[in-house]
């Protein structure tokens, strides 16, 4: 079936009022009945191939698998996206500088270009041997009261301009834990410290964020708030364990983005980037010294590249890459019929790993053309988890616990070494493979985490090939 026809069948049938079961069923009905967790493990669900609806990238599923613009782009959008591409790539310099529409960078930056972190558009990764700097993780910081460093700001910076001394340097290591399996296997964990000579304030935590996949952005925006909201337990009423809440930002709205769902949209998001990343102005953060400090005095000083009064990245640019990040594409799902994947799906339920990877939602019908009414599976609910301790932070994010993070959607995490190439998890990259991701999860997910280690080996591994079809 063509993908153009996925959209036509999904608003036929969804939205028109086109009914295979009962000619009663209304579409709340209908949208209750696709949207249903499956019981039947015997074949792939219908549709479940193009888990990111009609803009699914079916073409390559190669190095490049992440970094394809959705097939339901029109010719004049695909040429916006290639445009927005363009910025999400460019290398920005100091101020000043004859480039004057580049200019700007820093002056603490971690950062020169968004694809700098996110590299392919894909999963960034710990320090390897030999790294001058983090080149795709970076580190918050806060007090216990969820408050950033008074003096060095929300984010650690280890790059600035030339003249100018970075913040510091961070150093990893890492100490072995172990898991032992019921059948007695053994699993060697590593859990990580960081070490910096910078003088952290009192309390201050180097909090580890590797850069997340820009996949599917767009159509998390466009899930509606009250189809997330629905999941939400934050009491716990059903006593199942798990207490998903939503994180709701200082002006309302839903936060969805984030590994600790600090922004409700991607065009926040970016803005944030562009200020803590790169230190450059955007019309939502109007600063041009970035993350910089009132203690920080030579960084404020210094050159800018706003001197006309108009940010740093122009309003125009700002829009291309928020474009461009709503409408990199997810891949179609490798082989989501095998019997292997069927039989590791049917026990990723059974272990209750759905209560927060929530599988499919349907978008908006007044989204945006090419993200509206469709059918998605990025296996999230997007609230907020209590992980446990080995998982925390050691401070809050604001008012978000150490341990809560948001749940991360798992499309296309079956194609991080190719596109990534590594097989780092987490929001540290700690865990060296799904297997120990999964082991690492506790809090809230400490029941399937255990219902995944009673599995027998061949059943773990089954569910390690359906997530690596996804």
């Amino acid at each position: 079936m063509q993908r153009g026809a996925i959209t036509g069948l999904w608003a036929a049938t969804f939205l028109a009022g086109v009914t295979t079961l009962a000619s009663a069923e209304t579409a709340a009905e209908r949208k209750a009945r696709i949207l249903a967790p499956t019981q039947d493990f015997s074949e792939a669900e219908q549709f479940e191939l193009y888990q990111g609806g009609s803009g699914t990238n079916t073409e390559r599923l190669d190095a490049n698998a992440f970094s394809l613009p959705s097939a339901a782009l029109s010719f004049e959008q695909r040429s916006d996206f290639f445009v927005g591409n363009g910025v999400f790539d460019r290398p920005w310099v100091a101020a000043p500088s004859s480039t004057t529409g580049s200019d700007g960078l820093g002056p603490y930056f971690n950062a020169r270009s968004c694809q700098g972190c996110h590299i392919k558009d894909g999963r960034g990764h710990p320090p390897e041997e030999g790294d001058s700097n983090m080149v795709s993780m970076l580190f918050a910081l806060s007090d216990p009261s969820g408050a950033p460093d008074p003096v060095l700001g929300h984010q650690f910076q280890d790059q600035a301009v030339t003249g100018m001394a970075a913040e510091g340097k961070v150093r990893v290591s890492y100490e072995t834990v172990s898991f032992e399996y019921p059948d007695g296997t053994r699993v060697e964990l590593r859990h990580p410290a960081y070490k910096t000579g910078a003088d952290l304030a009192p309390g201050v935590a180097l909090k580890p964020r590797i850069a997340p996949p820009m996949i599917g952005l767009g159509l998390i925006e466009a899930i509606p708030p009250e189809d997330i909201r629905a999941y939400v337990d934050a009491e716990d009423t059903d006593g199942d364990g798990i207490s998903g809440r939503p994180h709701i930002l200082e002006d309302g709205t839903l936060g969805r983005f984030g590994w600790k769902a600090t922004a409700g949209s991607i065009l926040e998001q970016s803005a944030i980037a562009f200020s803590n990343d790169m230190g450059l102005s955007t019309r939502l953060i109007a600063a041009a010294y970035g993350d910089c400090t009132e203690a920080q005095g030579d960084c404020r000083n210094a050159f800018h590249g706003d001197d006309d009064g108009a940010p740093e990245i122009a309003d125009d640019l700002l829009d291309l890459v928020t474009f461009y990040s709503a409408n990199l594409a997810v891949p179609a799902r490798r082989d989501p019929g095998a019997p292997d994947v069927l039989a590791g799906k049917a026990l990723f339920y059974e272990a209750g790993c759905t209560s927060c990877h929530v599988p499919k939602y349907a978008t908006a019908s007044d989204a945006a053309p090419e993200q509206r009414n469709q059918l998605i599976w990025p296996y999230s609910d997007f609230l907020l988890h209590d992980m446990g301790e080995g998982l925390s932070d050691r401070t809050p994010t604001g008012d978000v616990a150490a341990s809560e993070w948001r749940t991360p959607p798992l499309w296309g995490i079956g194609l991080t070494e190719t596109v990534s190439g590594h097989t780092y998890f987490l929001h540290d990259g700690r865990a060296r493979s799904l297997e120990e991701a999964i082991l690492w999860h506790d809090g809230e997910a400490r029941a399937s985490r255990d219902a995944f280690a009673a599995f027998t080996a061949d059943e773990r591994e089954q569910i390690l090939q359906f997530l690596g079809s996804l």
